[in-house]
């Protein structure tokens, strides 16, 4: 899979993921499988040079 839709999956499910975290009880242990996904997406994201200001709008 080429690298540019690779980042374009990772940035979807980023956008999509978040989505799900904002419905759901941050005390559950579902939020707490999605924030661990989140901060790896995040750390994925950044390290491609992909720049999270406007797409992360849980911000943890």
């Amino acid at each position: 899979m080429p690298d540019k839709e690779m980042l374009k999956i990772s940035v979807e499910e980023f956008d999509r993921l978040q989505d799900y975290m904002i419905s759901t009880d941050k005390d559950t242990e579902a939020y707490q499988k999605m924030k661990r996904r989140y901060t790896a997406l995040k750390v994925i994201l950044t390290a491609s040079g992909i720049n999270l200001t406007e797409i992360d709008y849980i911000k943890e």
